[in-house]
């Protein structure tokens, strides 16, 4: 379209001209050239409001939005960490964000050179030399690695292996990833202390099995103690492990998955390596392999040759998964925040992941009940006490109420092994000052629960929706917009 009608309508809507009067001679070359299919009947019912009004409204509405730069996001399993402004920064530049997948690798050597050398980084961190950055997810990135163990076993001619273990501490998508790379998943129970049943694990074993998959640190924020054991056991039995790497944060730079038998494993960037998460993405979920395993992955992968770096097809890839290389410029924080901070920093990241989730375990586990109060990693499960119940005090009380003190709801009724489940999760960007504020909010909740206070059930009561009811929202949504 040229730019004529553009210039028309913009004219036509200076101060002293309506735009929804816009007819006549004027409209007709504001609209010359235009499908018909385009072109309104009548003219759209647009506010005439004033520039100020328009700012006031949206400011308005940015107060209604939670974000990490706002308040404490103590999310668990899902670590809502802030993402340092200098990566935004650079990823913002114009040679990052001028660059198309289209074009020719002699163009983007630079773009494929960071590619390359976090592929490098992310190898180094696991122990696991086989990398792709393809993946646009952390579940795309365990779907991903049940294709290639799949894609191994074919090529051994072991298709009678089709079962996955699948500890109950483990992330929610894991069998759903299972069930569409066309495994059958069997479940493993948890021992008294919240880590994988060893025994169970054994009684489970057989040719049928095709590997484990297993998240560890676990979802009660405890690593697993016996994994060396729990890799062998499966080894001997001819299956490889899977590790659910989206709580690598707690263990970066401490320990390398593959050093303690792990075969595989997926990395969501934004848990670990600060990269934007929210709304479904944007996302990365690199995976790393073993390297008899690498042969699998989906291309392409980045390499480097004779004439510079290029990108290039596993031989017995499983294909793609999606298009393009990846997701570069949130490879490209993830470069930038491990580049910043290197091995070391890498590893005080960990640790004071770490050291805060304990400080706040134990600043709570007076007023709530911690069911496996020990040392965890970099979250911790509480729930409500006896007393609590007793009152009629739910762990969804809790949350709502947790709105009105001024803080976003931890993670609720996750993991399902335990009942009325609130996982805390305070990320190492957090300070004592933060971590002190909300230990005393979550105190707070629980002196109101135990006298009966009836502000929990009618909570929240700062904001502009109250309670609805959940289920039926979810079932009859009211999408209906209004102007005011």
């Amino acid at each position: 379209m040229s730019e004529r009608p553009i210039r028309l309508l913009f004219e036509a809507s200076r101060p002293g001209r309506r735009c929804t009067t816009y007819r006549g001679a004027d409209r007709a070359r504001a609209i010359e050239g235009l499908p018909a299919r385009e072109v309104r009947e009548h003219p759209p019912q647009l506010p005439e409001n004033g520039e100020l009004d328009i700012v006031r409204h949206f400011t308005r509405l940015s107060r209604r939005n939670y974000a990490i730069t706002t308040s404490f996001y103590p999310l668990g399993s899902c670590t809502m960490k802030y993402n340092p402004v200098v990566n935004e920064v650079l990823a913002a530049e114009n040679p990052w964000t001028g660059l198309h997948p289209f074009q020719d690798p002699g163009e983007i050597q630079g773009a494929l050179a960071v590619m390359a050398r976090l592929q490098d980084d992310l190898a180094e961190a696991t122990g696991l030399p086989g990398v792709t950055l393809h993946p646009a997810a952390g579940a795309q990135g365990e779907l991903t690695a049940l294709m290639v163990l799949r894609a191994w076993l074919d090529s051994r001619g072991e298709t009678e292996r089709r079962t996955i273990l699948i500890p109950d501490s483990a992330h929610g998508t894991n069998p759903a990833s299972c069930t569409l790379a066309g495994f059958k998943v069997v479940t493993v129970k948890s021992d008294d202390r919240g880590l994988c049943d060893l025994e169970a694990l054994a009684s489970l074993l057989d040719a049928t099995t095709a590997g484990l998959m297993i998240t560890n640190p676990n979802t009660l924020g405890l690593f697993e103690e016996g994994i060396e054991d729990i890799c062998r056991m499966v080894h001997e039995a001819g299956g490889r492990v899977y590790m659910d790497g989206a709580n690598f944060n707690a263990i970066a730079g401490i320990t390398r998955p593959g050093d303690f038998g792990i075969d595989m494993m997926h990395l969501n960037l934004h848990k670990t390596f600060s990269t934007p998460h929210g709304g479904g993405g944007p996302g990365a979920g690199p995976v790393c392999v073993a390297d008899d395993l690498a042969p699998f992955l989906p291309g392409p992968r980045v390499a480097e040759g004779e004439d510079g770096f290029l990108l290039e097809d596993p031989p017995q890839s499983v294909g793609r998964l999606r298009g393009w290389h990846g997701n570069f410029l949130v490879l490209l924080r993830a470069y930038a925040f491990i580049r910043r901070l290197g091995g070391p920093g890498l590893r005080r990241m960990a640790e004071a992941a770490v050291l805060n989730a304990n400080y706040l375990r134990v600043k709570c586990n007076s007023s709530w009940r911690v069911p496996f109060d020990r040392i965890c990693m970099h979250e911790f499960v509480a729930r409500p006490t006896k007393a609590m119940k007793e009152k009629g005090i739910r762990t969804l009380d809790v949350a709502k109420r947790l709105i009105d003190l001024g803080y976003h709801p931890p993670t609720i009724y996750f993991p399902l092994v335990v009942a009325e489940a609130i996982m805390v999760e305070p990320t190492e960007t957090e300070s004592k000052e933060t971590l002190d504020a909300f230990a005393d909010a979550m105190n707070q909740v629980a002196e109101e629960a135990l006298r009966g206070d009836p502000i929990l059930h009618a909570a929240p009561v700062t904001t502009p929706v109250g309670r609805v009811d959940e289920a039926r929202a979810v079932k009859d949504p009211n999408l209906c917009f209004r102007c005011s």
